[in-house]
């Protein structure tokens, strides 16, 4: 990401400060979880109230949705890193709690102390109105209270396309869970899975929060169709970030790595629209050149050379 210093005493160069993303090899993801967060050395949870938002999209196995043990692994990793009190908030299809229950997941919250906040539930004054300028949503969007309320917002998804115009599904489209489905009788989803601004649209729901840790479970991927089924492929990796538009570029060029359809081979990574226009709007890294990937240990070393080559060239 860029920083420009401005001083009243002269004109001052850009600094140039690199956007950090942390790459683990492992076939394990409670391994998977403590390795990035621990490459990565940041602590954003400590004395924080901390809200995770997963991918829960849909009840199927992973990378359909959030792995339990990615979950329980990263909730974990929160309570020792000193968070205050942990939740879990989602809007699903079909009903939050509906699939939470089919995923099995709600006993292992429970366990673990973690509350959930199933924002089908949420008022109607807890349902945030923005109308930002220059978007593409026809009358802006909604976005849910307790995301942009939380003291400390951590997302995690899994690594995937999506066949159904979002072209991937990354740090970026996982948000869009934090928009309603439909409210007052109007359909938000149906008209961004019909606009052919769709991808646009994704990274402006990105525009009113910023999670101050991202987590991406690249242990199974989805490289072709997605985002609830698709052709699956073994990743074997975690990645974690605090930049969504760092994460999902490497999340894109490990899709390229592991070999994906035409539109994620075919096109530059930051010529990815969800891409392009989350640089344009300023949420995170605007080139490759402003990527550093750190390796997690020896062993990812290898894999982490690879990813930044694919990812340098686009």
């Amino acid at each position: 990401m860029r920083e420009i210093l401005n001083s009243n005493k002269g004109v001052f160069p850009v600094v140039n400060t690199k956007s950090r993303v942390a790459l683990a090899k492992t076939e394990d993801r409670k391994e998977g979880v403590s390795a990035s967060l621990k490459a990565l050395n940041v602590n954003p949870a400590k004395g924080k109230h901390v809200l995770i938002k997963p991918n829960f999209n849909t009840a199927d196995p992973t990378p359909g949705s959030t792995h339990n043990d990615t979950l329980a692994a990263l909730a974990e990793e929160l309570w020792a890193m000193g968070a205050k009190s942990i939740s879990v908030g989602e809007r699903s299809w079909p009903r939050t709690r509906k699939v939470m229950e089919l995923k099995g997941v709600l006993p292992v919250l429970q366990k673990l102390d973690v509350r959930v906040i199933d924002f089908d539930d949420l008022k109607e004054k807890d349902w945030v109105e923005f109308k930002p300028k220059g978007g593409h949503w026809a009358n802006g969007f909604r976005v849910a209270r307790p995301i942009l309320e939380a003291e400390c917002l951590v997302s995690t998804g899994c690594l995937k396309t999506h066949q159904f115009g979002g072209v991937f599904t990354l740090s970026l489209k996982l948000h869009v869970g934090v928009v309603p489905t439909e409210r007052n009788g109007y359909s938000y989803m149906h008209e961004l899975h019909t606009s052919p601004h769709q991808r646009k649209m994704i990274a402006e729901i990105n525009q009113p929060f910023n999670p101050q840790l991202v987590v991406m479970d690249g242990i199974e991927a989805f490289v072709d169709e997605g985002p609830a089924t698709g052709k699956l492929a073994r990743g074997n990796v975690f990645l974690a970030a605090k930049d969504r538009v760092a994460m999902d570029a490497v999340g894109v060029a490990v899709l390229k790595y592991l070999g994906s359809n035409d539109r994620i081979m075919n096109t530059k990574i930051f010529e990815q629209e969800q891409i392009a226009r989350a640089v344009e709007l300023g949420l995170g890294a605007a080139t490759p050149a402003e990527i550093d990937i750190i390796p997690a240990d020896t062993k990812s070393a290898d894999m982490r050379d690879k990813i930044a080559e694919i990812l340098q060239r686009g």
